[in-house]
Formats: structure tokens, sequence, C-alpha cells
């Protein structure tokens, strides 16, 4: 069994974000087809893309629809066979670093100094920290060669 191509859609090309997304989703699935990917997962794949297939190209959900499932997929593969696009962890970690390390370091600084205004000083720290990680967990990923060669935008 093999992964399902993406309809050809030609009035897409009006809708530049739709167009955009749409060949990024053609460029992912064409990387795909070089990993050797279980049945279960190329099935869940494969009934996706005919999800996106089956929305007519009048419908104004299409670029939702399109993003949703990719994210889906993506998702799919990082918990099943551990396969990221590009940057993917950078990504991930570098909204988490914010969250979980700059909050609680601004909210110490503030407190420590009585100044709430140095809450702002723990969110470029905890970013920093967030990529850094992010970026060993994507090299990791390179050389383990669970990485495809395509970065998802968006």
């Amino acid at each position: 069994m093999h992964i399902i191509e993406l309809k050809e859609r030609q009035d897409i090309s009006e809708n530049i974000k739709l167009s955009r997304k749409y060949a990024q989703l053609g460029n992912f699935l064409k990387e795909l087809k070089k990993k050797e990917l279980p049945l279960t997962v190329i099935e869940a794949v494969n009934n996706d893309i005919e999800a996106i297939n089956s929305i007519p190209q009048t419908e104004s959900g299409l670029t939702k629809s399109v993003t949703q499932k990719q994210a889906k997929i993506i998702k799919l593969l990082e918990k099943e066979l551990k396969i990221v696009p590009i940057n993917y962890y950078r990504n991930l970690w570098t909204a988490l670093g914010l969250s979980v390390f700059g909050l609680p370091i601004g909210s110490i600084f503030g407190l420590t100094f009585r100044n709430g205004g140095l809450l702002g000083i723990g969110l470029p720290i905890g970013m920093l920290i967030g990529i850094v990680v992010g970026l060993q967990m994507d090299k990791k990923a390179f050389e383990e060669g669970r990485q495809l060669a395509i970065e998802i935008k968006d």
C-alpha cells in the first residue's frame, strides 16, 4: 500500500495562502513516500488525504482543513515513528521555553526585586532555553535519520 496523491486543484491559484499550504502538503507527502512506513500509518495518512480531496474547490474551509490535516499527520508521525520535519522540535520548544521557563524566571526576578516590570526579562531567557533544547533534539533526529527533508512553515 502507498500514500495517495493530493487531488490537483486549478482554481486555488487565486488564493496565495491556500496555494502555498496545498503545495507544502504535497511536498510533505512526497517526502513521506521516501520513508518506509507501517501500514497503519499509511492508512491514517490516506484517510486524511481522502478527506481533503473530497472537499469541493469552492469550499471556504479548505485552507483550514489542509492546515489541520497536515498538523494531524505530523503529530501522528512524531508520536508513532519519531519522524519529524526540519526544525519541528525548535518550533515546539520555542513556545514551550517561553511558557515553561520564561514566565517562572520572570516571576522570580519580579518577586525578588519587587518590580513587576521585570516579568518580561524571563521571556527571552525562556525562549533561548527552548530554542537550544529544540535545536539539540532536531540535530539528534537528523543524525538518527528521523528527519524529513522538508521544513513546515506556519
